[in-house]
């Protein structure tokens, strides 16, 4: 079926009216999510060379908890043990990996390890998030109308969950100044977790050191450098084979310790021969660690 180009505009039009969404001229792009869970994205002439660009990214939900990745061969049942007990000891996790490699999904599966008594906050540009918990508040950015007011950006809806009295705190994805008002949060003892892109578990942890400098000139690596070491506990980086299978590459434990501004860390479970195994002489941070639950046990790495 081929469509017409006002055929196309209608069909857009139909498609943004549950998202109270507007694409137009001073708006010429817009990101939203259809009712079937689908996210929307479209951008219009002159920004196009001609033609609009509708993109639909259709997610398959064939994993909601960690067992299911194991069922997948997405991730062995040795790590989704050791993740669980992460998210259960209330460890801050950032999930890394590039577009389409599976940080949504992960984020999703992790959620539903949250103790059920907790209160979860999340906070996304679009609502992407569905965790299977009793107290959950979704919060999402918002575009600004046609005077130019009323936008929501997402570093606002991280200060604003702060005050709705959160056990943990989940941001969809961090990208730019937001990252800071994180860092903060996670620095004051709530825990959470949070993507980002990047080509790796340790550029993962650059990119997070780097993007709060966005914020304003008179923040500086020597505060955000240790914070980050103080506040993220595990990088769990997500990987795409040549053939689209998704599956975890690296599982990257931070150190509080900082040289040369570099973070110490230790590699927990990495790919050796395309299997995920367990690796490293130890874990950083032991009392947090062993708060979590998790030394002690088998999970040591030995």
């Amino acid at each position: 079926m081929t469509l017409t180009e006002q055929g196309v505009r209608d069909l857009v039009e139909r498609m943004l009216k549950t998202s109270g969404r507007r694409l137009d001229l001073s708006s010429p792009f817009v990101d939203a999510a259809l009712p079937d869970g689908s996210r929307l994205h479209v951008v219009i002439p002159d920004v196009t060379k001609r033609h609009w660009a509708v993109n639909i990214r259709k997610f398959v939900a064939s994993a909601t908890r960690l067992e299911h990745l194991v069922e997948l061969g997405s991730l062995t049942h040795e790590a989704a043990q050791f993740l669980s007990a992460a998210v259960s000891g209330g460890l801050n996790i950032l999930i890394s990996g590039a577009t389409q490699a599976g940080k949504t999904t992960m984020l999703n599966c992790l959620g539903a390890g949250v103790g059920p008594r907790e209160r979860v906050v999340t906070v996304e540009e679009i609502f992407e998030l569905r965790f299977p918990l009793r107290d959950v508040v979704g919060l999402q950015c918002r575009q600004a109308n046609l005077e130019g007011t009323g936008e929501i950006p997402l570093r606002r809806l991280v200060k604003e969950a702060l005050r709705m009295r959160p056990d943990r705190l989940v941001v969809g994805e961090v990208r730019e100044a937001e990252s800071l008002d994180m860092l903060i949060a996670l620095n004051a003892g709530l825990p959470g977790m949070c993507t980002i892109h990047a080509n790796s578990a340790r550029n993962a942890i650059t990119k997070l050191c780097t993007l709060p400098l966005l914020a304003g000139p008179n923040i500086s690596s020597e505060f955000i450098v240790p914070t980050v070491a103080a506040c993220i506990d595990l990088v769990v980086h997500c990987t795409r084979t040549s053939t689209g299978h998704r599956q975890v590459g690296e599982i990257l434990a931070l150190g509080e310790r900082v040289e040369n501004g570099l973070i110490e860390t230790s590699s927990v479970f990495a790919r050796v021969d395309g299997a995920l195994r367990r690796s490293g002489t130890g874990l950083p941070k032991p009392d947090k660690f062993a708060a979590a639950g998790i030394l002690g046990t088998s999970l040591d790495a030995r």
